[in-house]
């Protein structure tokens, strides 16, 4: 029985991934050109999204996240005695 390679995972295309984010294919390419999409995968002229790469662009995208990222302590003006 073969066994698959623990690198080798599974990978989406662009309309897959779109329509696992909800987003429309154009969004998912203006993601990538700007830097700001999943990590992907070239394959000659074929774009490849790893299942694991989108997951963790989903944790860092998590609005739980963002508010922690973006959260700064209250100043000494603003705390409640």
């Amino acid at each position: 029985m073969e066994q698959t390679s623990p690198i080798l995972t599974q990978m989406l295309n662009e309309t897959q991934t779109a329509r696992l984010l909800a987003v429309s294919v154009a969004a998912l390419r203006r993601w990538r050109r700007e830097g700001r999409g999943p990590q992907f995968l070239r394959l000659g002229k074929c774009i490849r999204y790893d299942v694991r790469a989108i997951e963790r662009f989903l944790a860092a995208n998590s609005s739980d996240h963002i508010k922690v990222a973006n959260s700064t302590p209250p100043a000494e003006s603003e705390r409640i005695a």
